[in-house]
């Protein structure tokens, strides 16, 4: 995690980074979900003063994102979509809610968010996302996604 002065890391989650661990097999996706990554570990890591446009810019991605793939779910009728669609719906809550209070000046809970996105996107993407991914394969090429991961010594 990068130093800034105006930032304390104390008991906050390690900086989401990409990595091949992510891939679900559905191009599309995973290209999308490679910028949610990014921009939520620059949430991360950014000085306090560039928080307000990144927070902006993450809402922007986000809201792209999660309408892409509620489309994708309406669309082919995936069987799961209400929880899936409920999820992003309750992100999207919480980014326009830390948006005003951001605008407010707080930056504590910009990093909250922040903080708490890189908890839930693992996991979220892990159930939820590579259901969809699994299903989309399905519909579009006639089969299971294949991930090729790189063998990255840590």
């Amino acid at each position: 995690m990068q130093d800034h002065p105006d930032f304390e890391p104390a008991d906050t989650p390690d900086t989401l980074t990409w990595s091949d661990a992510f891939l679900l097999g559905f191009g599309p996706m995973d290209s999308i979900h490679e910028e949610f990554v990014q921009l939520v570990g620059r949430l991360q890591t950014a000085p306090d003063a560039e928080l307000p446009a990144l927070l902006d810019a993450f809402a922007d991605h986000a809201q792209r994102h999660f309408d892409e793939e509620n489309t994708w779910m309406e669309q082919t009728e995936f069987p799961a979509r209400e929880c899936h669609i409920d999820e992003h719906a309750a992100v999207m809550k919480s980014v326009q809610e830390v948006r005003a209070l951001l605008a407010q000046g707080d930056v504590d809970i910009c990093r909250d968010l922040a903080n708490e996105l890189a908890r839930w996107f693992p996991g979220h993407a892990d159930y939820l996302d590579s259901a969809l991914s699994h299903w989309m394969c399905q519909k579009r090429l006639g089969g299971k996604p294949v991930v090729i991961r790189r063998n990255v010594a840590s």
